[in-house]
């Protein structure tokens, strides 16, 4: 008995230790994640001059390493969840300081934005995987939010700092990657910290499975969503109505502040109420988030469309985090416990499949129809998400 319990403490003790690290390493991610972020675009048009043709068309390659992520999961089989995460965190942050010396190169900044791209995408299913991991029994999406809470704290104070460069240093880029990419390599120590060596090594290298086919779907729904308010969301913003990067760290840094009750209170939801109607709710207002992007210079009053576009950006930003009820739904599903990274890569790789097309879809339809009719095309799809995730259950298969 003595002995059962002494094993028992060392268990709690290394579980606290390993959530702490993990927090601890989502949170310097959460910083070096808006050290890219947040500037992009402002840098992309400051440097290259493109047009939204050629934006859209760069998504391409930067969302390949989405699209290739199962089989990179795959090929790293033989390492633990949690190494896999300090090797996502290692390319984010030789991206980032790679950018900030080479990148006013085309080729070079187009090799390491792909660098960057390999290790932001990496991490994704193994982030999602590793929190699950550490919750109890029943409060998955508690975890998930409070994981996500620590991020977006983290990331608050990144927004705050790019504010103060942008202000005092103008288009000061490479100040702002330096730090980004220094802090990913801090977060890559915490993760290769982590003593969770059997987090999931026996899991196989693929998973297809027909009766994960709404998970796929809605996967699929998110890249064609996610993809047009990250590529021209912003851009309308930049090239409509000449916005700068300290603007934009400002919308970032209230979407943060908004997130740190948000996220976790978002988490909760979905314990409570579950994915079905948490998903619902979230293709509804992905539809008005639309409208409001496509026709707010339509007001007749510009202070008035800025502002509304800012909200629109805020809440999108805050709707993101609705991707942990998707998790959570596709962790109820599987079969066996080690079928859930894998297939949360597979959700990863299909829903890049649909955003590397979107991009250049949606840079003709801007050059010869008009930017609002890109976001017609995005309600679209959001009221194909509400038709399916309606079709939601949290039934494990039999």
């Amino acid at each position: 008995m003595i002995q059962y319990l002494e094993s028992w403490r060392i268990r709690v003790r290394n579980a606290h230790r390993n959530l702490l690290l993990f927090a601890a390493g989502a949170a310097l991610m959460g910083f070096a994640g808006t050290m890219f972020d947040t500037t992009f675009n402002n840098f992309l048009s400051d440097t290259f001059n493109l047009s939204a043709e050629a934006r859209g068309n760069l998504e391409f390659p930067r969302e390949l390493p989405g699209f290739l992520c199962a089989l990179f999961a795959g090929l790293l089989f033989f390492t633990s969840e949690t190494n896999i995460a300090g090797i996502s965190a290692l390319c984010v942050g030789a991206g980032l300081i790679g950018v900030a010396i080479w990148g006013g190169g085309w080729s070079a900044m187009m090799a390491l934005m792909i660098l960057w791209s390999v290790g932001s995408h990496l991490i994704m299913p193994v982030r999602s995987s590793i929190s699950m991991d550490l919750a109890p029994d029943g409060k998955k999406g508690r975890r998930l939010g409070q994981i996500q809470g620590a991020s977006i704290a983290a990331s608050i104070v990144g927004y705050a700092l790019i504010w103060v460069v942008m202000d005092l240093s103008p288009k000061n880029y490479r100040l702002i990657y330096i730090i980004g990419g220094v802090v990913a390599l801090g977060a890559a120590a915490v993760f290769f910290a982590m003593r969770m060596p059997g987090a999931h090594l026996s899991r196989p290298k693929f998973i297809f499975r027909r009766r994960y086919w709404l998970y796929y779907l809605l996967a699929a729904f998110f890249g064609a969503r996610k993809q047009i308010f990250i590529t021209f969301g912003p851009w309308v913003l930049v090239q409509i109505f000449h916005q700068e990067a300290n603007i934009f760290a400002e919308l970032f840094m209230a979407g943060a502040v908004l997130g740190l009750v948000f996220q976790p209170a978002l988490g909760r939801a979905i314990d409570r109420f579950g994915e079905r109607k948490v998903l619902m709710v979230d293709a509804m207002l992905i539809f008005c988030i639309c409208a409001g992007y496509g026709f707010a210079d339509h007001l007749g009053n510009h202070r008035l469309a800025l502002w509304l576009l800012y909200a629109c950006f805020v809440a999108d930003q805050l709707l993101f985090g609705v991707n942990m009820a998707r998790d959570t739904y596709m962790s109820k599903i599987a079969l066996k416990p080690e079928h859930v990274a894998p297939s949360l890569s597979l959700g990863i790789t299909i829903n890049h499949a649909v955003s590397m097309s979107v991009p250049s879809i949606g840079g003709l339809v801007w050059i010869r129809y008009g930017y609002s009719w890109v976001f017609v095309g995005a309600a679209c799809v959001a009221v194909l998400m509400v038709i399916f995730t309606s079709m939601v259950r949290t039934d494990r298969p039999k």
